[in-house]
């Protein structure tokens, strides 16, 4: 390949997330094929310049590098299992939402079948793809992300996290968690402001700015975690359970079922049961964590 040449890229796979990918290659210079299991979805990348593909073996055939953006970790399996040979000595990115040990189960299946490969979470949705603030973390082959890194440039900021190619799922699944935990949070003062009168829409402009100044606190609770420390917290369990006690009658009082709250109360109760109150609120992870620290 010359300096001049782009890199020829199939997207097997055009739910929203496949055919942003697909259109940005598109709009970026790649020359790009595209396939999905059930037609009819590709007219637009076709209009913008994309090759429509009738199967995979095809699609695979065109490309320089193969990314599969499908449903689930078996859907990966009942595309890609029937064209292993065609795939053999080209480099497979998996943009899927696969769990890290399916990540890992999929590298290895990869290297049976001498394949290069390499495993990605996305942390953006679609519209999001190609624009300032998207991300997409990479593990896996080095060689393939560095090969195509300018390639993946295109579509995110791209950050390479090692050759164990579960390890970018598990960032991308541990920092879901914590979004989805502040969604729902953000949710449930939606329930409780609601019963004033208050319309989700005026609460939102307060509940991010409150969110966004708490989050500053993440690199402190980080460093009591780290140093397994409970004691250096700024505030014990025990000054935190009767406030968040507070939380759920006034959630309670509201009429506002408890299940967002509800087990964190939980949490905070069995950290007190078992002796320690005059630690961290940090030191729920090694509760979560099954540690026993």
């Amino acid at each position: 390949m010359t300096a001049n040449e782009q890199t020829a890229v199939a997207v097997l796979g055009l739910g929203p997330m496949g055919r942003a990918i697909a259109a940005t290659l598109v709009k970026g210079g790649n020359p790009t094929t595209v396939w999905n299991r059930t037609p009819g979805k590709d007219s637009e990348l076709v209009g913008l310049g994309a090759v429509s593909s009738p199967d995979t073996a095809s699609a695979i055939d065109s490309a320089d590098v193969v990314v599969a953006v499908l449903g689930d970790h078996a859907s990966v399996h009942e595309v890609l299992d029937p064209v292993a040979d065609q795939l053999r000595g080209k480099a497979l990115i998996n943009l899927t939402s696969t769990a890290p040990e399916d990540s890992r189960e999929l590298a290895r299946w990869a290297a049976g079948h001498g394949i290069d490969f390499l495993d990605g979470g996305i942390m953006a949705i679609p519209p999001m793809i190609g624009g300032p603030g998207a991300s997409i973390l990479y593990s896996g082959s080095e060689s393939v992300f560095q090969r195509f890194r300018s390639d993946l440039e295109k579509l995110a900021a791209a950050d390479y996290f090692g050759t164990d190619a579960g390890t970018a799922a598990l960032y991308d699944f541990a920092l879901l968690a914590g979004m989805y935990a502040m969604f729902t949070g953000f949710f449930h003062g939606a329930a409780m402001v609601r019963t004033a009168g208050v319309s989700a829409t005026d609460f939102a402009p307060r509940a991010t700015a409150y969110v966004t100044a708490m989050a500053q606190a993440l690199p402190a609770y980080a460093g009591v975690i780290d140093s397994g420390d409970y004691t250096q917290s700024i505030q014990s369990m025990k000054v935190h359970k009767p406030a968040f006690d507070a939380i759920v009658r006034a959630s309670r009082d509201a009429g506002v079922a408890l299940d967002i709250v509800g087990p964190i109360k939980n949490l905070i109760d069995r950290q007190i049961a078992d002796g320690k109150a005059e630690l961290g609120l940090e030191r729920i992870v090694e509760d979560l964590s099954g540690s026993g620290k």
